[in-house]
């Protein structure tokens, strides 16, 4: 391809009339025109992020009793998912409640949001999804918002722009704006979004507003003349309206960093330091107008510092140097750690904080299939190149750190495994809906503490670049790195903590085991043939047996009694005791009845208790044939390979598994086998 041809291919994709909506400007009527039109153009910052948040749509699900939101705008659909949070539902339904609470003007809107949580618990993701979808939401035309300039009359081709891109009807005098509000919301009913003008000029722009109203006589009409009106979109990269003020050691911290400073090389052109027009009202509070500023690590922030933000919180005002209070509109946002966050509430000079502070903790996934996705995004077969991941890595790994998050339940029935198994959608023999709520209201703290994700993707990580030699990546390679790393784990700080997550690791090697043990019985056992004819025998048996007759023997012809033998080795499979066999083979047999009313023919597919006792009772038969054990003593024959392979075959065709981490399993569940098989022999 040319050149030519790849501008040629830009150019005819371009889309120049959003860009001349983006790069809108016009006077100030035309602007009051728009708002006349589109009065959402002049909703406040929390309204915005509200209503930007909603516009990507929400779902309404139950999980056991309870109602539960999943605001698609998390998932970044935007970004391609790359900053998704996943299992964090009712946080996230707690920030969404939060902000419309303020967008309502409820009170909320005076308070500083303090997301709160362990290191690595997606706060600051949360933050940037904020940030990145209100820049993205403001080059929309339902996000659209303006700001205002000053033609110079000196030289009308020149405008000096908002430094603090404030709202265009900040311009309306107070004795007005009643009378104009009402002429603007007259049409306006119900829940309709309705005008209000709230705030003041900042210093430069009444400056200009002053300096124009003394040359004109007053004459308000002729002053916003000089006016203009222009789109505005947000941008972190370019400073406007979206703020990140990150804390520095404190001895170089220093309150312009928030409110701006002088400008000493005007000060000398405009004659005095009060002169607005000496002053870059650049800190990121003055920035981040109309838009979101970001707290990181909020409560490091030295004491001078936090009286700013209290003002900007509680007043939606500034003090920049030299001048009154300026008025602000932005979503004050910041996170924090366990640690700080203690530390707060020890301090009682930080009480008038606490007060205007709105916190909302953002825990650590407790749910496996959530937990798995986090780590499926950055691990997979199409990002992570000539390396194959084997089955169940990464859910092993998932499963360990949410063990490590869980608090040992107080039922002396129920283990941890148990446990995370009921959260995470299973059932279990005696455990009810209500019984999982109790569980989690007991452990009100879980999620808070345990193994960050990050901690996770790095052993990961050190598992694919650990073994050059290896085609794929197993659990037990994660395993042992994730084992490893726990001897330098900087926030680990007791040998307690230490032993307990060793332990947990040693647990899901456990169910590792249960797990491969099972694929493997399952491929031995995935002859279709053989189930077909297994089933349609003990079907067989178990119609004669309810209906009281005898079996033709296919061999020799005569007819016998059915085979109680062949009929509890596969119900024992699946634990049906002894005392309720008749009522198993009553139910396999009204439900074949039922089908043959309809038309339809048995499948034992459909059955999945007695489709998972068929497959064990061909794996017992089977195995032994197989030699599955041979393959430890590395001494197979010709015959028992090949039906190896055909296992290996479906192990790879059923499972995804590769040529590599088929064989390493069947190797490791053989060992199993020829452990069982020297415990039974002594």
């Amino acid at each position: 391809m040319r050149g030519s041809d790849i501008i040629e291919l830009i150019a005819q994709q371009q889309d120049l009339e959003q860009f001349r909506k983006k790069n809108w400007q016009g006077s100030f009527q035309e602007y009051l025109d728009i708002v006349a039109a589109r009065p959402e153009v002049t909703r406040n910052a929390f309204q915005r992020v509200y209503d930007m948040i909603l516009s990507y749509g929400v779902e309404e699900y139950k999980r056991g009793r309870e109602k539960k939101y999943h605001y698609r705008f998390f998932d970044d659909p935007d970004g391609g998912g790359q900053d998704a949070v996943f299992g964090l539902d009712d946080p996230l339904a707690v920030l969404v409640n939060t902000l419309k609470s303020a967008a309502k003007g409820y009170g909320v809107e005076r308070r500083v949001l303090l997301l709160h949580g362990p290191v690595g618990s997606s706060k600051s993701t949360i933050v940037r999804l904020l940030k990145k979808g209100l820049e993205r939401y403001s080059q929309t035309d339902a996000g659209a918002l303006f700001t205002l300039g000053w033609v110079d009359p000196d030289d009308p081709q020149q405008i000096h722009w908002c430094p603090m891109h404030e709202e265009p009807l900040n311009l309306v005098p107070h004795r007005f704006r009643k009378q104009v509000e009402d002429r603007l919301n007259a049409d306006r009913n119900g829940d309709q979004f309705r005008v209000k003008i709230q705030r003041e000029l900042c210093p430069f722009c009444r400056f200009m507003y002053n300096e124009r109203l003394q040359r004109y006589g007053g004459d308000w009409s002729r002053v916003v003349q000089d006016v203009r009106v222009k789109r505005l979109i947000l941008s972190e990269k370019d400073r406007i309206g979206i703020g990140t003020f990150q804390p520095k050691d404190e001895k170089n911290q220093d309150s312009t960093e928030l409110t701006g400073d002088l400008n000493y090389r005007k000060i000398a052109e405009y004659g005095r330091d009060s002169d607005p027009r000496a002053f870059n009202f650049d800190g990121e509070f003055n920035v981040a107008n109309r838009g979101i500023i970001e707290f990181i690590e909020v409560l490091k922030l030295d004491v001078a510092f936090l009286y700013d933000l209290l003002g900007a919180s509680q007043e939606h005002k500034i003090k920049p140097k030299k001048f009154p209070q300026t008025d602000i509109d932005e979503v004050i946002i910041g996170h924090t750690n366990e640690p700080e966050y203690r530390r707060l509430q020890n301090n009682e000079f930080m009480e008038a904080l606490r007060d205007r502070t709105i916190k909302i903790d953002i825990p650590y996934v407790t749910r496996l299939d959530d937990e798995i996705k986090i780590y499926e995004k950055d691990f997979n077969n199409q990002k992570v190149q000539g390396k194959h991941i084997a089955p169940h890595t990464i859910e092993m790994a998932a499963m360990w750190a949410v063990l490590t998050r869980l608090e040992e339940p107080k039922n002396a029935n129920l283990t941890l495994m148990q446990k995370l198994k009921l959260y995470n959608g299973k059932t279990l023999p005696g455990f009810t809906e209500d019984n999982i709520k109790e569980l989690k209201d007991e452990a009100a703290n879980e999620g808070m503490h345990g193994i960050s994700p990050r901690y996770v993707q790095d052993k990961i990580s050190n598992a694919l670049v650990a073994h050059p030699e290896a085609k794929s990546v197993n659990p037990f390679m994660v395993l042992n790195e994730l084992e490893a790393g726990l001897k330098h784990h900087s926030l680990i700080n007791d040998e307690e903590t230490r032993a307990h997550y060793r332990e947990l690791i040693n647990v899901v090697r456990e169910e590792y085991e249960n797990i491969v043990k099972n694929e493997v019985q399952r491929a031995i056992a995935a002859d279709e043939e053989a189930l077909a004819r297994l089933c349609a025998n003990y079907i067989d048996n178990v119609k004669a047996y309810t209906q009281h007759e005898k079996v033709k023997n296919p061999f020799t012809g005569q007819y016998e009694e059915p085979d109680e033998r062949l009929m509890r080795s596969i119900e024992e499979k699946i634990d049906i005791p002894e005392s309720r066999k008749d009522d198993f083979r009553r139910e396999i047999m009204n439900y074949i009845g039922a089908l043959a009313l309809e038309g339809k023919r048995f499948d034992y597919k459909t059955n999945e208790r007695l489709h998972k006792a068929l497959e064990l009772k061909l794996f017992e038969d089977q195995k032994d044939t197989i030699k599955l054990t041979s393959l430890v003593s590395n001494v197979v024959d010709a015959e028992t390979q090949a039906k190896i392979d055909v296992v290996k075959a479906r192990l790879i065709r059923d499972y995804g598994y590769d040529e590599e981490s088929a064989t390493d399993v069947l190797h490791y569940v053989a060992s199993i086998f020829a452990r069982g098989d020297s415990k039974s022999s002594d």
